[in-house]
C-alpha cells in the first residue's frame, strides 16, 4: 500500500482533475465575501449571511439531488457540475464588469456552488468506488487528501497576492476557470462506465421516501452511524470557532493579516505527513485502531486555542495547536473516507455520500451561528474553550467495534 502504487490512467486524470479544482478554490478563498465588502459596502449581517446561509440553502437544494445521482452514469454528473460551478462563478465577473452585480446574485452565486459541491462528492465518492478495487481505496483517498493540504497551503497565499494585485473579482474568474478544467479533465477519462441499475419501484419516478434513503441507510449500520455522528460533531464545532478566532487575534490580540494567514497555512504541512502515513498506519495497526487512535487525538487540540495570548508566544501556540490538529486530520480523514465507501453498497454510495455532506454543511453552518450568538454573549476566549471542551467528548462517538470482514473487503474470486 505504498505511495507510488500506481493506480491506472483513469485515476491520473480523476486526481488531475480534483487537484485543478482545489486549488482554484483555495485561489479565490474569502473572494465573495471581499467582494460583499468591497464592492457592495456589505455590512456584518450580510457577510455571514453569505457563508452560513448560502451554505444551509445549498444543502437543502442537494438533497433530492443525492438519489437522482444514483441511477445516472457518474462521469457525467461531475462533468455536469463541473460546468454548472463554472458557469455560476463567472456570473459575478460578467456582472461586475456591466456594473449590475448585486448581494442577492452573491448569495444566489454561493447556493448554487454549495449545491454542486455536494452532488460532485457524492457523485465522485460512488464513480472512485467503480474505478478502483477496495484494496487500492485507502492510496486513492490518501492521495486525495495529500491534494487537498497541499493546495491549502499554496492556495491562500497565491490568492491572496492575485487579490492583492488584480482584485477579488479576477479569483473568482480564476476559479470557474479550474472547474473547467477539472470537467475537460474528467472527460479525458474515456471509457466506458457501465449504466447503474434502474429504480426499484416506480422506475424513473422519485418517490419522496428516496430523500431520506441516504440517511436511513447510514443510521441503520452498527459502524457508519457513529461515524457519521462524530463527522457531524467534530467538523461543525471546529469550523464553528474559526470566526471567534479570527476576531480575537486579528482583534484584541492585534495580530496582522499575515500572521493569522500565516498560523494556519504552514500547519497545513502536517496534513501531507498524516495523509501519507495514513496507508501504513493501517497496513502495521488496522483500521480501527488508526480511526480510534487519530480520532481521540485530533479531539485534544482545539482546546489550547483557548489560550492564545498577543505577540510570538501567541501565534507559535496557535501553530503548534493547528500542527497537531492537522496531523491527526491527515491521517484519520483518508481512513475514513475508505472505510465509509467500503461498507456502503454500490447502489448506494451517491445516497449515502449526499446525506453525509448536506448534514455536515447543514450542521456546521448551524453551530457557526450558535457559536457567533455565544461570543457575543460570553466573549471569542469562553466560546473557543466551551467548544473545545465539548470536542473532547467527540471520541465517545466513534465506533466501538471494527466493520465485519465482508463489508471491508470484497471476497476473493
Amino acid at each position: 500500500m505504498g505511495s507510488g502504487q500506481r493506480l491506472g490512467r483513469a485515476f491520473g486524470w480523476l486526481w488531475a482533475a480534483y487537484g485543478t479544482s482545489a486549488l482554484g478554490t483555495w485561489l479565490a478563498f474569502g473572494a465573495l465575501p471581499l467582494i460583499a465588502i468591497r464592492v457592495l459596502d456589505a455590512g456584518p449581517a450580510e457577510v455571514a449571511a453569505l457563508a452560513s446561509v448560502g451554505a444551509a440553502v445549498g444543502a437543502a437544494v442537494a438533497v433530492p439531488l443525492g438519489p437522482w445521482v444514483e441511477f445516472r452514469r457518474k462521469r457525467p454528473v461531475l462533468i455536469a457540475m463541473d460546468l454548472l460551478r463554472c458557469a455560476a462563478l463567472l456570473t459575478v465577473p460578467a456582472a461586475f464588469e456591466l456594473g449590475v452585480l448585486t448581494f442577492l446574485q452573491l448569495l444566489l452565486v454561493s447556493v448554487v456552488v454549495a449545491a454542486a459541491d455536494i452532488t460532485f462528492r457524492a457523485a465522485s465518492g460512488a464513480y472512485l468506488k467503480t474505478l478502483l478495487p477496495a484494496g487500492d481505496l485507502l492510496v486513492a483517498n490518501a492521495r486525495f487528501e495529500s491534494t487537498a493540504w497541499t493546495t491549502t497551503i499554496i492556495g491562500p497565499p497565491l490568492g491572496g497576492a492575485a487579490i492583492g494585485l488584480l482584485g477579488p473579482v479576477v479569483t473568482v474568474a480564476a476559479d470557474a476557470v479550474s472547474h473547467l478544467l477539472s470537467a475537460l479533465g474528467i472527460r479525458a477519462i474515456g471509457g466506458h462506465e457501465p449504466r447503474p441499475g434502474e429504480r426499484p419501484g416506480d422506475g424513473a419516478r422519485m418517490r419522496a421516501g428516496d430523500l431520506l434513503d441516504g440517511w436511513r441507510y447510514v443510521l441503520a449500520d452498527a459502524v457508519l452511524r457513529p461515524l457519521f455522528f462524530n463527522t457531524v460533531v467534530f467538523n461543525g464545532l471546529v469550523m464553528a470557532v474559526q470566526p471567534l478566532l479570527a476576531v480575537l487575534m486579528l482583534g484584541r490580540l492585534g495580530f496582522a493579516p499575515w500572521q493569522y494567514g500565516l498560523a494556519f497555512a504552514v500547519p497545513s504541512i502536517a496534513g501531507l505527513l498524516g495523509s501519507r502515513l495514513a496507508g501504513p498506519l493501517v497496513t502495521r495497526f488496522g483500521q480501527r485502531e488508526v480511526l480510534a487512535g487519530a480520532g481521540a487525538l485530533r479531539a485534544l487540540w482545539p482546546v489550547g486555542l483557548a489560550f492564545v495570548g498577543p505577540g510570538t508566544g501567541g501565534l507559535v501556540l496557535v501553530m503548534g495547536v493547528e500542527l497537531g490538529l492537522i496531523f491527526c486530520c491527515g491521517v484519520f480523514n483518508p481512513v475514513q473516507a475508505t472505510c465509509r465507501l467500503r461498507l456502503t453498497a454500490a447502489d448506494r454510495v451517491a445516497r449515502t455520500l449526499s446525506a453525509w455532506a448536506v448534514t455536515t454543511k447543514a450542521s456546521t453552518a448551524l453551530l457557526t451561528a450558535v457559536w457567533g450568538v455565544l461570543g457575543t454573549l460570553l466573549g471569542p476566549r469562553p466560546a473557543i474553550a466551551l467548544a473545545g471542551v465539548l470536542l473532547l467528548a467527540t471520541p465517545l462517538l466513534l465506533p466501538r467495534r471494527p466493520p465485519a470482514p465482508s463489508a471491508v473487503e470484497p471476497p476473493p474470486v
